[in-house]
């Protein structure tokens, strides 16, 4: 009687985070694209630059102003080019977040940037959505933990005691 109620713990437990994962995944795409729209806003300025002495590429500016004689433009230098790069990673990230939902779901969990991924866990409220892919992904996640735990405890009584499961397929 334990054991089922252990089950039941475990597959309500797998539900339960399973139903997150949606809502998460949701999250980390407006992250990202709000802080994506944020850097193109700020490099917009340098852009036009860009666009009207060097054909539009940033890194060339980037080059001439580490390359001026002015130390104002070498400092910029720096500057702009951090903000090229991180335009260029969020826009990388909102890629990776138009593709389909497993495509996402690998992503936001083994590919994402870790930065992101943490600024949006600090933020996230844990909410029950009852949407359709919220109730897949916390069925899959229920099962799939109260499976693996299932199994490991089979496995690990195997192994403490294996005479006595020997019996038990005897009789």
């Amino acid at each position: 009687m334990l054991r089922s109620y252990l089950r039941l713990t475990l597959f309500a437990l797998g539900l339960l985070v399973g139903v997150q994962v949606p809502g998460f995944i949701e999250a980390y795409a407006q992250h990202v694209e709000a802080r994506r729209l944020e850097a193109q806003q700020g490099l917009q300025g340098f852009q036009e630059t860009a666009r009207r002495f060097f054909h539009g590429d940033l890194d060339v500016l980037v080059e001439h102003y580490r390359a001026s004689e002015d130390p104002v433009f070498q400092s910029d230098a720096q500057s702009v080019s951090v903000l090229v790069e991180r335009a260029r990673l969020l826009e990388r990230e909102w890629q990776a977040m138009q593709r389909p939902w497993y495509a996402q779901a690998w992503h936001v969990a083994f590919a994402g940037e870790p930065r992101l991924r943490g600024e949006v866990w600090s933020g996230y409220r844990f909410q029950v959505l009852l949407a359709p892919e919220a109730i897949a992904w916390g069925i899959g996640c229920a099962l799939a933990l109260a499976w693996l735990v299932e199994a490991l405890g089979l496995a690990l009584a195997r192994v403490l005691w294996p005479r006595r499961s020997y019996r038990l397929r005897r009789r």
